[in-house]
């Protein structure tokens, strides 16, 4: 009886193999955004990404915005989460973490990379970067390539900082939010002189409103940055990562409107280590990043 019943057990432990091999996509499929966007307009993107996704893939789609992009690759090392909207850089940290592997890129305008800005008030005197020695700055937060890596890095290669940002901002006057949005609100309230955004979050409509962007202007470009990327989780399987990538490319395809509005350009393929060599290159220039 032991055996039979030891036997019967051992079957079924197959039959679920053989399911799982057949079916490589989780039952409900997870997908996390970097809170970068007001929250109220992440709200309906979400819904209408999880929506649309769940149609191409038939099956549920929950997507979720995470407070942080280190929780986001958290959830892509323990399978909690198995795609991830990051940044060239978060991307450098999961792959090197064995979270995540690189599934697809943003191009934006044709191009897998775009600009850094310093933003600022536009009655202030400032001309350049210089100008703000001693004065409070917001970084988009301390995980963000364009908000915060490639910034910095210019500071070093301008030889206004040798480490760390306070050298030339002074203590106490550098401040790390949790994404884009969070370094443009202190700025306009008036908190900081400058914030640090990628490009596309003042000169595309995604990110601010006009009334916003009216009271801003660029101070200083600085980069290239290579584009975000989309992650998926390595405790997926090679088909896995096939068929979601499968089905991104066809919902950038098929809906530009909503793939541009939630990921600020259309989804591509690309070589992972050729997008992000810049970054890896950036991140050995900078000790402790």
């Amino acid at each position: 009886m032991r055996f039979l019943l030891l036997s019967l057990v051992a079957v079924f432990l197959a039959g679920a193999a053989v399911s799982r091999a057949g079916n490589p996509l989780p039952g409900t499929v997870v997908l996390a955004l970097k809170p970068d966007k007001n929250p109220d307009k992440m709200l309906e993107e979400r819904e209408a990404l999880a929506a649309a996704l769940s149609q191409i893939l038939e099956r549920p789609v929950r997507v979720i915005v995470p407070l942080s992009a280190a929780v986001i690759i958290e959830g892509l090392a323990n399978g909690s989460i198995d795609l991830g909207w990051l940044s060239a850089t978060d991307m450098v940290r999961a792959r090197k973490a064995g979270a995540a592997e690189l599934l697809l890129v943003g191009e934006i305008d044709g191009k897998r990379e775009y600009s850094s800005l310093w933003l600022c008030l536009k009655e202030k005197p400032y001309t350049s970067i210089e100008d703000l020695r001693g004065k409070p700055v917001a970084f988009a937060s301390l995980t963000s390539t364009s908000g915060h890596l490639i910034p910095r890095l210019d500071l070093k290669q301008r030889g206004l900082i040798d480490k760390d940002p306070t050298e030339f901002f002074g203590m106490g006057n550098v401040w790390y939010g949790t994404g884009y949005m969070s370094g443009v609100e202190r700025l306009l309230a008036g908190e900081v002189d400058a914030a640090a955004v990628s490009d596309y979050v003042f000169e595309k409509d995604n990110h601010m409103t006009p009334q916003q962007k009216s009271r801003l202007r660029i101070l200083a470009r600085q980069g290239p940055v290579p584009t975000h990327v989309l992650a998926v989780s390595s405790r997926l399987d090679a088909a896995a990562h096939e068929s979601l990538r499968s089905a991104l490319l066809a919902f950038s395809a098929n809906d530009p409107v909503l793939c541009n509005t939630v990921f600020t350009s259309p989804l591509v393929p690309t070589d992972a280590d050729a997008h992000l060599q810049p970054i890896v290159e950036a991140l050995a220039i900078l000790p402790g990043q």
